[in-house]
């Protein structure tokens, strides 16, 4: 770290510590009989295991690179929510840590803004296992429901080499999304790497589609987040939509807004 951001990171973390609920005894009340608020240097020191000289050392900016697991340890200490957690790391010129599993649903708000997007413009949203969370009443004219059976029967990568993916996409299409995600899969395997349901998906697929085999042979990495997009409509035929992928970090939850193509 640079001596102004070492600097930042010191008056950060007191501020937060200035903020911070000081501990409580067993029978709910507060070791300390203090008026200031939050905690003392010393009892974030004792929280986060590690001296009171080094603690301060942090706060006037005099540690270079503290390391990931006293800054995890801080953040435990002080209560951070991910955010704060998050810019806590950043500071400290740190990658922030990865979420252990994608969020399970999706904020209300997004939920709200799903379902009043037009009926021309389809909507979805997956999470970062790639599996679908919501369509709107438009994607799911043209995509259908997501399947309710099978281990795998909501994730998109595993829908990409079923026999509705032609149907809808086309034959040209329907490789041209194989390939992306297969890559798709290699990146969300890299942010959860012992994440047994997406290694389950690749001995799956390895072992029923040869399609796959040949994609994940290639060992590319998703990057592709925009692009036009040619979907089947039932009864309209074919379709040319601008599709934008949005990523809610915080979930690990991907938008796809496909935006009818002018």
């Amino acid at each position: 770290m640079s001596a102004r951001t070492r600097a930042d990171f010191g008056s950060y973390l007191r501020e937060r510590r200035s903020k911070a609920t000081p501990p409580e005894r067993p029978d709910g009340r507060r070791l300390s009989r203090r008026q200031v608020p939050g905690l003392r240097r010393q009892e974030l020191a004792e929280a986060a295991g590690i001296s009171v000289e080094y603690c301060t050392r942090l706060e006037q900016g005099r540690v270079a690179h503290p390391s990931r697991e006293v800054l995890a340890a801080l953040a435990r200490a002080l209560g951070l929510p991910s955010a704060q957690r998050d810019h806590l790391f950043r500071l400290a010129g740190e990658l922030p840590p990865e979420p252990a599993a994608p969020d399970s649903e999706i904020r209300p708000g997004l939920d709200r803004l799903l379902r009043g997007f037009g009926s021309s413009t389809p909507v979805t949203v997956h999470d970062g296992r790639l599996d679908v969370l919501a369509r709107n009443a438009a994607a799911t004219e043209i995509l259908g429901e997501p399947p309710t059976t099978g281990r795998y029967g909501r994730n998109i990568v595993y829908q990409g080499f079923a026999a509705t993916a032609r149907r809808i996409l086309g034959s040209e299409g329907a490789d041209r999304y194989a390939r992306w995600a297969t890559a798709e899969l290699r990146s969300a395997i890299g942010r959860y790497p012992d994440d047994e349901r997406l290694r389950g998906l690749v001995a799956e697929l390895s072992a029923t589609s040869g399609d796959f085999c040949r994609h994940w042979a290639q060992g590319e990495v998703a990057a592709e987040r925009s692009g036009v997009k040619r979907l089947r409509h039932p009864t309209r035929g074919w379709l040319t939509f601008q599709s934008e992928m949005l990523h809610d970090t915080a979930r690990d939850h991907w938008i796809v807004i496909y935006a009818p193509a002018t």
